[in-house]
């Protein structure tokens, strides 16, 4: 039964609006090569053995053996609703995306908030960062916006960010929350003392505010920056 919630359906009437390409009739592979036949391995004669020059066989197995999608490594927890962007001041003097073009232009939207740590059972009151994501369908493709509830972070170089993500999961052996890896990196990294203090005041989803969000780059008219 369809759904009476439009919003339910803006992801389709998108994807309508804005398909460029006809349907194809027939099955391809990754390479986007048409498979004339994908019900048949490829055989040395009648009823003899299959070999391993038969690519379509390899690539369809391996695709099998790869289709379960993992759990998030971070933010794996979180809730999601659809809406719109409504602009409500014309800005076309200072970018030239189609999004902030004419007041009262509508851009369908998807929003997400989440969890950073805590794996798909945690629950949402742990003291965690929060995370929010923004997805804008806009006339010129997919705009994402994302950032999190801190002004400041963990760590300053990217190259610490999987040694403490570590820290946060569960130990393989055990199953549970290392505490013993998480203050080694608390202790280890100096830089990491700030937000660590600040991650005190962080609570569940309520009045959360959000300060620091991934940098973007628009263009003017003038293709000067804004």
């Amino acid at each position: 039964m369809s759904s009476r919630n439009e919003a339910d359906k803006q992801l389709e009437k998108w994807k309508l609006q804005n398909e460029v390409l006809e349907k194809i009739g027939f099955a391809t592979n990754s390479a986007g090569i048409p498979i004339v036949n994908a019900k048949t391995s490829l055989t040395i004669g009648k009823n003899g053995r299959i070999p391993l020059q038969d690519w379509q066989l390899i690539e369809h197995l391996s695709h099998f053996n790869r289709e379960r999608i993992p759990e998030r490594v971070v933010h794996a927890k979180g809730a999601g609703a659809f809406g719109y962007f409504e602009c409500t001041k014309e800005l076309s003097a200072y970018t030239v995306s189609k999004v902030f073009e004419a007041v009262d232009k509508r851009t369908s939207i998807a929003v997400r908030f989440s969890v950073v740590a805590g794996n798909l059972g945690s629950a949402d009151t742990v003291r965690d960062p929060r995370g929010f994501a923004l997805k804008f369908y806009t006339d010129e493709g997919i705009w994402d916006l994302v950032g999190n509830n801190t002004p400041i972070f963990f760590m300053r170089d990217p190259i610490l960010f999987p040694m403490f993500i570590h820290s946060q999961k569960r130990n393989p052996v055990t199953n549970l929350r290392d505490w013993d890896a998480f203050w080694d990196y608390i202790s280890l990294t100096p830089m990491s003392v700030h937000q660590s203090c600040e991650m005190c005041i962080f609570g569940p989803f309520a009045n959360v505010t959000f300060l620091e969000f991934n940098v973007n780059k628009n263009l003017s008219k003038s293709t000067k920056k804004a």
